[in-house]
């Protein structure tokens, strides 16, 4: 056979990620060595497998074709050279999510997946704001408002907001009821600028005029301001159940914002996963899906 296995596994890598970049960082090669191995595997074929853009490079008709074929016979083999090989090679599995469901739930959950997995290591990138949501990992976990139906999206658990404050605070304005709102700072993700209004016009608290909105960008800042006095909140649940657990907040109204917001997980491997990247899909599914949902 003419044809190399690393010019397929380069290519199997590339048509998953669709950048040679990419790819040459998770096969640690050079860019230009992965576009060699594929040149070659091209001209082996006599056709090409790839269409290349300036910034960006898609599958042509026959390297989907290939692609299909070729990937479960290189799982397989692989499956296959593991069974026999008497070394446990690490593995790695790439996930971004949101820098707070990160510091919230999956980081303090990872001595679970450790003990459970340690063969399998596990590269976490964190993300700020839905705008920067990354697909050139393995997996996502995405907070979204618009229903993720496609096969390879697993639906985790939604969102509801709940005003919330500090102990301190707490005490000094919960007798005044709804007339607190009008006299203190109100905190919320700007990412829902309108959220307060909802959630008043959802209570019918028709006499809802706020003195002060304070709009940040990240929901670890929102939580963290409300802790420290600075303003009443809309925390995120069941996500943040642990700040209310400790007491670092304490829910003021018992009335919350049911919102459409839900986190889903994203599998870019749509076609066969490997083996530890359906590992972790199914270890976040058990852990947040049942547990949360």
């Amino acid at each position: 056979m003419h044809t190399s296995l690393r010019g397929l596994r380069c290519f199997c890598v590339a048509a998953e990620c669709l950048s040679f970049k990419e790819t040459a960082k998770r096969l640690f090669l050079t860019p230009s060595a992965v576009s060699h191995q594929i040149k070659q595997l091209e001209k082996h074929l006599q056709q090409p497998l790839f269409i290349r853009q300036t910034r960006a490079i898609t599958l042509s008709e026959t390297g989907q074709q290939f692609y299909q074929r070729i990937a479960p016979l290189m799982t397989q083999l692989c499956d296959t050279v593991s069974e026999f090989n008497q070394t446990q090679i690490p593995l790695e599995v790439s996930i971004s999510m949101p820098e707070f469901f990160a510091s919230e739930l999956f980081v303090p959950q990872l001595i679970g997946w450790s003990s459970k997995y340690p063969n399998i290591n596990l590269k976490l990138d964190t993300i700020k704001s839905r705008s920067e949501q990354q697909t050139n990992t393995d997996l996502s976990i995405v907070l979204s408002g618009k229903r993720h139906n496609q096969p390879h999206a697993y639906d985790l658990f939604p969102l509801e907001y709940v005003p919330a404050c500090n102990k301190n605070l707490y005490q000094r304005i919960v007798h005044k009821g709804y007339s607190a709102l009008s006299e203190t700072p109100l905190i919320l993700h700007k990412a829902r600028p309108y959220a307060w209004h909802q959630w008043a016009e959802n209570i019918g608290f028709d006499e809802f005029k706020p003195q002060q909105i304070i709009q940040l960008d990240s929901m670890f800042s929102v939580a963290r301001a409300a802790e420290q006095g600075i303003g009443i909140a809309l925390i995120p649940l069941p996500i943040s159940q642990t700040w209310f657990d400790n007491q670092n907040l304490i829910r003021l109204f018992d009335q919350s914002l049911t919102s459409h917001d839900r986190y889903y997980l994203i599998n870019h491997q749509t076609e066969t996963p490997t083996r530890e990247v359906q590992l972790l899909i199914e270890w976040i599914v058990d852990k947040f899906k049942h547990h949360l949902g």
